[in-house]
């Protein structure tokens, strides 16, 4: 799993712009489905067919991450830039960051002010993004487009994956390459001779900016039941708004709420049953700061029951997001156990156990 992560976060996805994480993935797993496609936002949408009949489980996980797009090249070689989702500005100034130019990934660093001119500045001023810039190291805009790069590039945080601690892990895009990361793994590993069902993955576009591809997508499938695989923030630390509800490595997250979903009884309940009973850890997430794809799945065809796997995170949407392997593990172990314990759509129908 880790080597996996690793090369889904080295592929830039900036939203609109997934396409090498899509075909990568997309080429990992043609000869493993049974059936496998693109659609025209770019989902990769593949179905793999269990040894016995049952229901049909969708899971979504997106492949874009958050990131910017080139605006305007500055004739002093600055690039103005727009931001892909959603970002905190208070957190932009100074990171690192890559411009995926025509030629290729040029590196470069949001500006900002030296020190010394912390005495001559409003040092209580929050800077709006617009006012920012990214340098290149390019001495005016001819060498910028010399270089390849141009109005719509995208651009992604330049922060590899490492390991800290016993078990922990920060990076970029780990939002949602992680949960892209337990999908495919299901799909791998889970024994579909012992399956009652069909799987359709769901390798999402555009969740970022507003579910936009799993809307897409769910236009096109009729399943039984639906998940969404993402990372969700924890409340762990020391901040005064912290709740101390999620935390990492107390196991996978499995959705009650958030702003995008009421999740189904029957599911998450189903979910919970499950990891008692397989001794996966896990904690049940109240959260309405969070949307996933599963907001958009949750109102396809007919009404789909859905829930959500969750991975726990610290500081989502920056370039060191960090989650704790176990975890990250425990949710896909869940999955799995999803798959091989659901026999029956009655299962996860709106009246049971009511």
């Amino acid at each position: 799993m880790e080597k996996l992560i690793q090369e889904l976060i080295s592929l830039p996805g900036a939203c609109g712009q997934e396409h090498a994480v899509i075909k990568y993935l997309y080429e990992r797993l043609k000869d493993q489905t049974d059936s496998c496609y693109v659609n025209g936002l770019g989902d990769l949408i593949v179905t793999k067919k269990g040894a016995f009949d049952g229901p049909v489980l969708a899971v979504s996980a997106h492949t874009d991450e958050v990131g910017f797009i080139v605006k305007k090249i500055e004739t002093s070689g600055l690039i103005r830039f727009e931001k892909l989702g959603g970002h905190d500005d208070r957190i932009l100034l100074s990171q690192k960051v890559i411009v995926h130019g025509e030629n290729g990934p040029c590196p470069g660093v949001i500006g900002t002010i030296s020190a010394h001119m912390q005495r001559f500045d409003n040092t209580s001023l929050i800077r709006n993004y617009r006012e920012m810039y990214i340098d290149i190291g390019a001495a005016d805009d001819a060498e910028v487009r010399g270089i390849g790069v141009s109005e719509g590039d995208q651009i992604t945080w330049d922060s590899p994956f490492t390991r800290c601690g016993k078990s922990r892990a920060y990076g970029h895009a780990f939002d949602d390459r992680c949960g892209c990361a337990v999908l495919l793994k299901a799909i791998e590993n889970a024994d579909f001779s012992k399956v009652h069902g069909t799987l359709i993955g769901i390798f999402s576009t555009q969740e970022e900016v507003g579910l936009r591809g799993a809307t897409a997508a769910a236009t096109s499938i009729r399943p039984d039941v639906a998940l969404a695989v993402d990372t969700t923030a924890v409340s762990d630390t020391p901040e005064a708004m912290m709740d101390k509800t999620l935390a990492l490595g107390k196991g996978a997250g499995i959705k009650v709420m958030d702003f995008s979903l009421l999740a189904s009884k029957a599911v998450w309940k189903f979910m919970r049953k499950i990891a008692e009973e397989n001794g996966i850890p896990y904690q049940l997430e109240i959260f309405t700061g969070i949307g996933t794809d599963a907001g958009a799945l949750h109102q396809g065809y007919d009404g789909v029951p859905s829930g959500v796997i969750s991975i726990p995170s610290r500081y989502a949407h920056s370039s060191v997001e960090m989650i704790d392997m176990n975890d990250f593990e425990n949710c896909e172990k869940l999955l799995e156990a999803f798959l091989l314990n659901m026999k029956d759509r009655s299962q996860f129908a709106f009246l049971t156990d009511c």
